[in-house]
């Protein structure tokens, strides 16, 4: 894979460009060269953002990983109310805001990781050019984003240690002039090592393209795959997030060839009984044509005694996200 797929980490924060700048981006022709340039020329997008952490005991298992895609993050302290209801170690977060008008201003994964005690590494999956959808409008207090960011991230119990951000492809998907949302920025994993009593395992929250078809999210994945052997190895491996998985296949899971393609490598596939789904009405999802298994593990090297969906509902009846979040209980590595 091209290396410059691979962002590597700072401690700083990330920090969005001026209106001005945004304005002029969102001018720009939708081309596959404007594209490009403009990625490559925010710093931002280039880089991982991972603060520096103290928290340098290993985990002990069992281990509870949950994959999560958080539809922005619209209610972080319920959100992080629920990962700690579940005992959560390792959170492998999607569709997090960082700077959007539409979920006040806040870097949702920070705010996460800090009222959990836990590690971060946030990536921008993209720079959103405008507030959002017009149902997103509606809780937009500010008439600009701060940052504009929307991206992935792994929280962890535990020291995170060398976390990179993998983009998934080298073009715009998003910048192509039928796209509704304008964006700069492709679909990325954010992935990590954590270690553990019995050794190292590789950590790897993913989002993959939902506006595609089978081979584009095989190909995501490969690229994926392809990268986590060129840091890691052979490495015990936990990848997990929204795979977007059936939406171009009439809900059929089984015809996603990139679960061959896992196993073809040494992977299993986990996400609770087959037959449930993960998606639900939400407060920016409110009329769904119908519901989804979208959300998924792939392991490698270790034991996985159970998984399951736990529904994205506040004990007041808040409903946190159009995904539920999928647990993963790991009992050891492989031997």
């Amino acid at each position: 894979m091209s290396p410059d797929l691979v962002k590597p980490p700072q401690s700083a924060p990330l920090v969005g460009p001026s209106q001005a700048d945004r304005l002029a981006l969102l001018a720009l022709e939708r081309s596959e060269a404007n594209h490009a340039a403009a990625l490559a020329g925010l710093v931002s997008l280039q880089r991982v953002e991972a603060p520096p952490s103290r928290l340098t005991a290993p985990l002990g298992f069992p281990l509870t990983v949950a994959a999560w895609n958080l539809e922005r993050c619209y209610a972080v302290e319920a959100s992080a109310a629920l990962l700690m209801r579940e005992r959560v170690d390792v959170a492998l977060l999607s569709e997090l805001d960082n700077g959007m008008a539409r979920t006040g201003q806040r870097h949702t994964a920070r705010d996460l990781a800090t009222g959990l005690g836990m590690a971060y590494a946030f990536g921008v999956e993209f720079l959103e050019l405008e507030l959002g959808s017009a149902v997103e409008l509606e809780f937009c207090r500010d008439e600009t984003n701060l940052h504009g960011f929307h991206g992935n991230a792994v929280l962890s119990r535990s020291l995170l240690q060398a976390p990179v951000m993998v983009r998934l492809e080298a073009h715009g998907h998003w910048f192509r002039p039928e796209s509704k949302a304008r964006r700069i920025g492709t679909r990325c994993a954010i992935v990590a090592t954590v270690m553990t009593t019995e050794g190292p395992v590789l950590v790897a929250s993913v989002h993959l393209e939902n506006s595609a078809g089978v081979d584009y999210r095989h190909a995501q994945m490969q690229t994926l795959l392809s990268a986590i052997d060129g840091l890691a190895g052979s490495m015990p491996a936990i990848v997990g997030g929204d795979f977007n998985t059936g939406l171009s296949t009439d809900g059929d899971v089984e015809q996603e060839t990139l679960f061959a393609l896992a196993y073809g490598r040494g992977y299993e596939r986990h996400g609770g009984p087959l037959d449930q789904m993960t998606t639900r009405q939400s407060r920016v999802s409110r009329t769904p044509q119908r519901a989804w298994k979208l959300d998924w593990f792939l392991t490698r090297g270790l034991d996985v005694s159970a998984s399951r969906i736990v529904p994205a509902v506040a004990p007041d009846g808040e409903v946190l996200s159009d995904h539920d979040m999928v647990l993963a209980q790991i009992t050891g590595l492989r031997r």
